[in-house]
C-alpha cells in the first residue's frame, strides 16, 4: 500500500447567528470527509486527513461551499499541511503509542 504524501489538519469555523447551526454545519463537513474515502481522525478542535495533496485540498474547498450553502455568512478555515512526496507517517503511526 502506498504511503500518503500529505496530512492536512483543518478547522472550519462557520460564522452563523446561532451555535446550533454552526454545529450542524460542522457535522455536514465531517460527513463529506467520511464520504470522501480518505483516512481521517476527528478531534475536539480540528480534523486531520491524510492522502494525496490535491484530493485533500478539494475536500477543504468543498467544506467552504457546504458551510455557505447551509447558512454560514462567512467561513474561517485554519489549515495546516504536511507534505512530502516520498510519503509521511500515517495518523496511526503518529498517535498509536500515545493511546
Amino acid at each position: 500500500m502506498k504511503k500518503p504524501t500529505t496530512s492536512i489538519a483543518f478547522q472550519i469555523l462557520p460564522r452563523t447567528s446561532n451555535e446550533k447551526n454552526a454545529i450542524e454545519i460542522i457535522d455536514k463537513v465531517i460527513a463529506l470527509i467520511k464520504q470522501s474515502g480518505v483516512s481521517y481522525e476527528v478531534g475536539p478542535m480540528e480534523t486531520t486527513m491524510e492522502g494525496e495533496l490535491e484530493v485533500l485540498l478539494q475536500i477543504v474547498r468543498k467544506s467552504q461551499d457546504i458551510a455557505v450553502k447551509n447558512g454560514a455568512e462567512a467561513v474561517f478555515s485554519n489549515v495546516k499541511i504536511l507534505y512530502n512526496p516520498k510519503g509521511i507517517m500515517t495518523i496511526s503511526e503518529k498517535v498509536t503509542k500515545h493511546r
